[in-house]
């Protein structure tokens, strides 16, 4: 009875045991499978093997940081951060003479969206441009070797956020206003906004033989806030598009008074035709620019009427359409080029605004979508898709161009300000990764106390439906980004030895120091590792000064390899900068106080880094 009684236990635990295994046991382990599977297939979509490198580049602005942040795709890594608008200590921007210069003594910039150089509509990777809200300038990157190698500061012109778009051949690329202010920037009285005030769109013309940018001419607008643009392509090329928001021209408390028309609008203007009529001197020149008045010269631009505050205005591939998101309407509208040319052309007005024709907006429309909440931005593929981010609702919504049917919505985290796909802006998109430049994401990482990273999500738009595939914090703020083939850029990793560089030294037996008065001109050399300021001199890595002189440090990196960057830094003197193989940087130091500074290098470069030093020694007056 005992040994029947034993058996009994062991057979209803066994039968206990498998009961649990079929219920629980396999469930689980088909969890875990599944999502080790799906987590697996996600990881490798992005995952870049040491030695690798990714497929494309990501050029994303840096907001208020005034910086341009690189990043591959699609491992989303940060590969650099490139100094723009600000001041830069890492690389020494803005410290030595050059980039000083060029800064102007700005010291932060608001860099909102870059745009890359085109060719026939496409990306060339040439160059991209930039402007700085915060301080009405224009930037040149050379993406040669993804340095800053131009500003300009815009007359004129209050807050260039409405930029940079460019034209199908980089023939201009254009930087409409936020802010409306008196033209030359004279006071008036608010209560003359609508009569004195004007929004400008200024016209920059590149110089890619020189890496610079030149204010081309200047267009008059209405007294309205420009937001985003684009360019048109194929069939629109020769047109350019604006969206517009306060068109009610409050002056006071926008976030109420500029929300009251349930339309603004879509500014179309034909660039091509304005150039002419300037190159015709059909202009007023203000402070040194020549200005292009469409009021006095008729037939250039038009108003589209478009939802209620509209943000991004997106010109589709082949140039047939654009399409307008209104931020406080939940659809998005897509307008016929062919149509608003039809309207032009038979005088299709529904009335004007501020002495422009407003198009009638049942002949330009083409179809309204129904896409959600809070759309801002829209982007493309190569299937004849759209990708439209909505900020409330913090989804992005994949429809069709041809159908508008909506074909998907996925999740992000959270509230998109702007989208960035493969060839997105362009006549030659991709259709592999579209990222979601997120705006108010504060739960993403691991806490780093009030100030939260902002997020970027990665999305694979390759199949029928979108899939989140990762996630990425960005530094403040993103805003706009443009992705390129890493192919179409060819970089210069070591500069050439130029002998009639201005101040260059290339022998360490040429260095030397030269006393014109009171500034002491120092033709030094770094090269793996030591610094080497005065050949003749017993200690050839010192620089004797007297106390009131200014020292002017014109430094060549004369090593040739290209992994061999020096820095330079002056001890207690608040100043440092970085030398890349075969440039030459100047750095101008007041030596207002007597003693004994160590100069080192900042940045590492061999095993003896440590040894490469020297001394400046300020004897007292």
């Amino acid at each position: 009875m005992k040994q029947l009684k034993v058996l009994y236990g062991i057979t209803g635990i066994a039968l206990g045991l498998l009961v649990a295994f079929l219920v629980f046991g396999n469930t689980a382990a088909n969890d875990t499978a599944n999502s080790d599977a799906t987590n697996k297939s996600n990881a490798e979509k992005v995952y870049v093997a040491p030695g690798e490198l990714d497929d494309y580049y990501m050029m994303a602005s840096g907001g208020h940081s005034g910086q341009l942040f690189v990043y591959g795709l699609p491992s989303m890594r940060l590969i650099r951060q490139v100094p723009v608008f600000s001041p830069d200590p890492a690389t020494g921007y803005g410290f030595e003479e050059e980039s000083k210069e060029m800064l102007g003594g700005y010291k932060w910039g608001d860099f909102h969206h870059p745009a890359i150089s085109e060719t026939e509509g496409d990306y060339d990777g040439r160059a991209l441009f930039a402007t700085d809200v915060g301080n009405n300038r224009a930037a040149y990157v050379d993406l040669e070797t993804f340095e800053t190698t131009d500003i300009k500061e815009i007359p004129n012109v209050s807050g260039p956020h409405c930029a940079a778009f460019v034209t199908p051949n980089s023939e201009y690329f254009f930087a409409p206003t936020r802010f409306s202010v008196p033209i030359g920037g004279e006071y008036a009285d608010l209560d003359e906004y609508s009569d004195t005030y004007k929004g400008v769109m200024t016209a920059l013309k590149p110089d890619f033989k020189n890496n610079q940018i030149d204010v081309a001419f200047q267009v008059m607008l209405p007294p309205w806030s420009y937001d985003l643009s684009d360019a048109g392509k194929n069939k629109s090329d020769g047109w350019g598009f604006l969206s517009t928001y306060n068109t009610e021209e409050a002056t006071t408390t926008l976030e109420i008074n500029a929300s009251q028309n349930d339309r603004d609008y879509i500014v179309m203007f034909n660039w091509e035709e304005m150039a002419k009529e300037v190159e015709k001197g059909n202009y007023t020149e203000v402070n040194g620019v020549k200005m292009f008045d469409p009021e006095e010269n008729s037939g250039s631009i038009y108003l589209v009427p478009a939802p209620k505050s509209p943000h991004g205005v997106d010109v589709t591939p082949d140039g047939d359409y654009f399409v307008a998101n209104g931020k406080l309407s939940p659809t998005t509208s897509v307008f016929s080029v062919e149509k608003a040319k039809e309207a032009i052309k038979n005088e299709d007005f529904q009335g004007e605004a501020q002495g422009l024709p407003v198009l009638n907006y049942d002949s330009v429309i083409d179809k309204e979508i129904e896409v959600g909440l809070g759309p801002l931005h829209t982007q493309f593929d190569d299937k004849g898709n759209a990708y439209t981010g909505l900020f409330i609702d913090s989804q992005v919504v994949k429809w069709n161009l041809d159908s508008g049917k909506v074909i998907d919505k996925t999740e992000i985290s959270y509230s998109s300000g702007h989208l960035a796909a493969v060839g997105g802006d362009t006549t030659n998109p991709g259709g592999e990764w579209l990222v979601s430049l997120n705006k108010i994401s504060k739960d993403q990482y691991l806490s780093v106390g009030p100030s939260h990273p902002e997020s970027m999500d990665l999305i694979d738009i390759s199949g029928e439906k979108m899939e989140l595939v990762a996630n990425t914090p960005s530094q403040p703020e993103p805003h706009y980004a443009q992705i390129i083939d890493a192919d179409k850029i060819e970089t210069t990793e070591v500069a050439e030895k130029d002998t009639d560089r201005e101040n260059a030294v290339w022998s360490t037996d040429d260095a030397h120091i030269e006393r014109e008065g009171d500034e002491l001109h120092v033709y030094g050399v770094a090269l793996r590792s030591r610094f080497v300021f005065d050949a003749e001199s017993d200690r050839p890595d010192v620089v004797e000064a007297k106390e009131g002189d200014t020292v002017y440090f014109h430094i060549t990196n004369i090593d040739q390899d290209e992994d061999i960057t020096h820095g330079f830094g002056i001890n207690g003197y608040n100043e440092n900068f970085e030398i890349q193989p075969g440039y030459t940087k100047t750095l101008k130091v007041e030596v207002d106080e007597s003693g004994t500074f160590p100069i080192y290098c900042t940045n590492f470069c061999s095993a003896l880094h440590q040894e490469m030093t020297g001394y400046l020694l300020v004897e007292p007056k």
